[in-house]
């Protein structure tokens, strides 16, 4: 998903590597917990988080479009993301307390957030969304904050599937057969989604092999 945007805006005006410190602790929320609620359909998923879901809940793709998952048109792509529920519009996963409840394989979005990614030249840095967390006080390491295993495999995972998408893009806009674009659609739904993935086996390879078909 590309958007067009004026750090100057929303941001502290610095861009950040995995290795620098922004201050984006929140002292583990406190008891708040507003960037889980009324988010509507912009909790988009990626492949990794459909692996870190699928597997550490044990369940199918087509089982968390029963529960906790929507699909919705981003550009033309099809694409999952986190379902909202309740008067409260509060995402799935929060329970009565305001806690997550998958906190452990929680989605990459969740994961960064209040920082963003700026992509450019084949690459991407991160900034501090200042407006979006009441919170975030504190510094913190970038990787320390992300919270993933390996954050250099991790970062090329995010480029490869970013460059991924910018493609797909450019394809189904020069499509005008909406069958073709369904078509094409339901592929990608497939190939990166809905076909299981194997929790015994490290994503980034899966994802690899995936991408190369």
């Amino acid at each position: 998903m590309l958007r067009n945007i004026d750090l100057k805006e929303i941001s502290d005006g610095r861009l950040y590597d995995a290795n620098d410190m922004v201050k984006a602790g929140c002292d583990n929320c406190s008891g708040c917990w507003d960037c889980c609620q009324g988010m509507g359909d912009s909790i988009f998923l990626d492949p990794l988080d459909i692996y870190r879901l699928t597997t550490g809940l044990e369940c199918t793709f087509d089982e968390l479009l029963e529960t906790c998952v929507d699909l919705h048109v981003v550009d033309g792509v099809i694409l999952p993301n986190m379902r909202m529920v309740g008067k409260d519009e509060r995402c799935a996963f929060l329970n009565a307390e305001g806690r997550c409840n998958i906190h452990a394989i929680r989605p990459g979005i969740c994961r960064l957030f209040p920082l963003g990614r700026c992509y450019e030249e084949g690459g991407f840095k991160y900034f501090l969304q200042v407006h979006e967390c009441k919170k975030a006080k504190t510094k913190v390491k970038v990787k320390k904050w992300i919270d993933v295993e390996d954050i250099r495999k991790n970062e090329a995972y995010i480029i490869a599937w970013h460059e991924f998408q910018k493609k797909l893009q450019e394809i189904l806009g020069s499509f005008s057969n909406e069958a073709m674009v369904k078509k094409i659609n339901m592929y990608v739904l497939e190939q990166f989604f809905r076909k299981p993935y194997d929790g015994t086996k490290d994503f980034y390879e899966q994802f690899e092999i995936r991408l190369q078909l």
